[in-house]
């Protein structure tokens, strides 16, 4: 199988993490209209878009954008996504809190799919833990963290693939978004035995 691996969704963002504000979520695209800069991409997607769980408001953390696939970064992921067809699994790494999660988030309606991803969750969590003994959480992300709409799983999941999962990594809250550099690699090898969990699940229950 092919792994397709997006290092940095918000490039723009991330730049100005690290020369402006180290704790900026959104984009930097100017918002017409408003002084206000940025769209959370992670609210940008066309599934429960607008809706409770995310803002309207272009000031906020959490503005969804005018409509749904408006930001270059998103849009070019859906892109890919539709043009490649065939995907299997798709999961969105982010921090903070120890979750796997599943969809959805922007209603508290199951997934056709929930009992097989819940269980695939607690394997890669289970699998996780058995390197420094970090302990996760999993379930949708509705009931496992918050209310959130127009987010990138739930999309995907709606695209037909099934194993969409979101991982927030270490920590719980005493560092948050602020990891020492000393964790990085430690989260990064515990996440790879969970990202393993859900590839070697997938290649073996799909065609």
């Amino acid at each position: 199988m092919d792994i397709f691996l997006e290092i940095v969704t918000n490039p723009d963002g991330y730049y100005y993490t690290h020369n402006t504000n180290c704790m900026w979520r959104k984009s930097r695209k100017p918002n017409p209209g408003s002084s206000c800069d940025g769209t959370d991409l992670n609210r940008n997607w066309d599934a429960g878009f607008g809706t409770a769980g995310s803002s309207s408001n272009p000031c906020d953390q959490t503005y969804c954008g005018p409509k749904a696939h408006t930001e270059s970064e998103v849009k070019s992921i859906v892109d890919f996504v539709k043009s490649h067809g065939n995907l299997k699994a798709f999961i969105d790494i982010h921090s903070y809190s120890q979750r796997i999660m599943y969809p959805y988030g922007y209603t508290a309606t199951p997934c056709k799919d929930q009992r097989e991803l819940h269980d695939l969750a607690r394997k890669a969590i289970t699998d996780l833990a058995t390197l420094s003994g970090t302990s996760y959480r999993h379930g949708s992300v509705m009931t496992t963290i918050y209310r959130a709409s127009g987010i990138t799983i739930d999309w995907s999941y709606n695209q037909g693939i099934k194993y969409s999962y979101t991982f927030e990594l270490r920590d719980t809250g005493l560092y948050s978004f602020i990891l020492p550099a000393n964790q990085i690699l430690p989260t990064a090898k515990e996440a790879w035995l969970a990202l393993m969990a859900i590839m070697e699940h997938t290649k073996d229950n799909t065609n």
